[in-house]
């Protein structure tokens, strides 16, 4: 918590206003109980109605000032809590941007939606609460007992003999209920993980008549965070009865034994009253900051989740200085071999080859050959293990990435669209494109004739992750999103698998024109996508067993022989 409380203090005058006025507050609050033992003894006792009415409109003029001060103090202390959740949302953003895939795969994207959204509102209300309250049941219990004490400082000794029980109790609950917390949060998680996979993985879920299982492991997920939340209910939920039943005794105990000293002249009325009220002040102090007690260890776990991912490091800095402009359209592995965290084997290994201009390299291989991670490599979403690459004649790691992926225009193996309209998700590669630039770029991807046959063309809306689109029409944006971008540098991870063989054709005849002056890396699982490539990759297991053209590879490579025959027929390939 005192790690996240430091961003506090750009709200250091808000703060300094509300430890002010609860200040003002809390000796409105002592103030008053004096103020009506007077009225008692010495206005309705003697019958003095002028000194009633002058004591209590004194009163009134106390409480307006306390409870203005309580609303003002109020909403300063929600400004700056909030102010502070959105600061640290917002470095909390900002720093999971700078990781790696490692750090998302380590950390899970679930984990990340609650850590930023459940757990910093949990520090919020701590912070509202601390604002108040740390100020407050200080003053109130101290000023009280001191208050007490000068009104009667024997019938003070009843407060001596309740406070421990009240104190012990209350620390005997905290320890049974602390370290369920950890749980809720937990559990938490867990319940956001199921949730999200059924909301983004609801076709494959109806497609294979999974709804029944998915409901039980819905109601699994729910029902474990229900239970650990009701069992930390119910340990705090003996808290307040205990706290109200010491209370309410210790008050029965000040009216004996105040009715007691009535009896032999050694207190007035008014001063029992008051004795009364500054007890209930005291238990109420006490009240608060067990209720602080109770928020500040939760919100003390969600801090430290919190903290955990302010405090990963990404597996890799973002250094480089250099540009990348040494030979235009150039890629190179040398070498180059990669390990994903924990894994036993490389998935790539030794991998050397040089892409040039006007180019087209193609990768074909087996499923879990290492084509996708070796173009994962390339934008340096994971860093190499071993070896070097080149973009543009320059190493990857001595320019920064934004500079190395201002170089690329990348086309994931899975189409990723966002909520907006079609213009804007080709604008996505480029910000200020105009609009013949766009219409450019999408007769080249062969979109243009499915955009025009909508209604409202490249202002019609795509919903979030382009679910009213085909997966053919969201490839194709998706490529015109990096066409319109003109990089050095195209990468499409089997972005064809979606195109039928006719679109495939034109869309890859179109492209020669587009892309004479770059280097296009292409990864496909189909023979037909790859066999007029200037350069062929063959992978095996995260290594290189095969590199030339079509026919070379046919009659030399085994591994590109086999997966040919098993897509095209004898005269087909002949």
């Amino acid at each position: 918590m005192i790690k996240l409380l430091k961003y506090l203090s750009v709200y250091k005058w808000l703060v300094f206003a509300v430890v002010g006025l609860v200040f003002i507050q809390s000796m409105a609050d002592l103030f008053l109980p004096t103020l009506m033992a007077d009225i008692i003894d010495k206005g309705v006792v003697t019958g003095d109605t002028p000194y009633i009415w002058k004591i209590g409109g004194f009163m009134l003029l106390v409480s307006s000032l306390g409870a203005t001060a309580s609303v003002i103090a109020s909403y300063y202390s929600s400004k700056a809590a909030m102010g502070l959740g959105r600061d640290i949302r917002r470095k909390v953003f900002n720093h999971v941007g700078k990781f790696s895939l490692q750090e998302f795969d380590e950390v899970g994207t679930a984990s990340l939606i609650t850590r930023t959204t459940n757990d910093i509102t949990q520090v919020q209300q701590v912070v509202i609460m601390m604002l108040r309250m740390v100020v407050s049941a200080p003053i109130m219990l101290i000023g009280g007992v001191i208050m007490a004490v000068s009104k009667d400082a024997k019938l003070s000794l009843v407060i001596v003999a309740t406070m421990p029980v009240l104190i012990g109790s209350v620390l005997l609950i905290l320890k049974k209920g602390v370290p369920l917390f950890q749980t809720v949060q937990e559990r938490l998680d867990r319940l956001n993980l199921v949730l999200r996979e059924n909301l983004t993985g609801i076709r494959v879920i109806r497609a294979f008549n999974r709804e029944t299982e998915e409901k039980v492991r819905m109601k699994q997920a729910n029902k474990e965070l229900t239970d650990v939340s009701i069992k930390v209910n119910k340990v705090m939920a003996f808290l307040m009865p205990v706290m109200m039943l010491v209370m309410n005794l210790t008050v029965v105990g000040i009216i004996w034994f105040g009715g007691i000293r009535i009896d032999n002249g050694a207190m007035q009325i008014g001063d029992l009253m008051a004795f009364i009220q500054y007890v209930m002040q005291i238990m109420f102090a006490l009240v608060m900051a067990s209720m602080m007690f109770v928020m500040i260890p939760r919100a003390a776990v969600s801090a430290k989740r919190i903290n955990e991912v302010l405090e990963m490091k990404p597996s890799f800095l973002d250094e480089g200085t250099e540009k990348a402009d040494r030979e235009r359209g150039t890629l190179e592995f040398e070498h180059v071999t990669f390990s994903y965290p924990g894994a036993e084997e490389p998935a790539l290994s030794d991998i050397s080859f040089t892409a040039k201009p006007g180019e087209i390299t193609a990768i074909i291989g087996g499923t879990g050959s290492g084509k996708s991670t070796l173009v994962n490599l390339i934008p340096r979403f994971y860093d190499i293990s071993s070896g070097s690459i080149r973009v543009n004649g320059v190493d990857i790691r001595k320019a920064s990435q934004d500079e190395i992926r201002s170089k690329i225009g990348f086309v994931p193996q899975k189409a990723i669209l966002f909520t907006g309209t079609i213009a804007d998700n080709i604008r996505f590669g480029k910000q200020d494109a105009s609009q013949d630039e766009m219409e450019h770029a999408a007769a080249i991807a062969q979109a243009d004739d499915f955009i025009g046959k909508m209604k409202e063309g490249y202002a019609a809306e795509i919903e979030q992750g382009g679910s009213n689109l085909s997966g053919g029409q969201k490839q194709r944006l998706s490529i015109a999103r990096a066409l319109i971008r003109k990089p050095d540098l195209y990468i499409f991870d089997d972005s064809f698998s979606a195109l039928d063989f006719k679109t495939d054709a034109k869309l890859r005849a179109a492209l020669k024109d587009e892309t004479k002056n770059a280097t296009v890396l292409l990864v496909a699982q189909r023979v037909s996508t790859v066999v007029d490539a200037n350069r062929i990759i063959v992978l095996d297991e995260g290594r290189i067993v095969g590199l030339g053209t079509h026919q070379e590879l046919l009659a030399t490579n085994d591994v590109y022989r086999e997966i040919a025959l098993s897509q095209l027929s004898e005269e087909e390939i002949a």
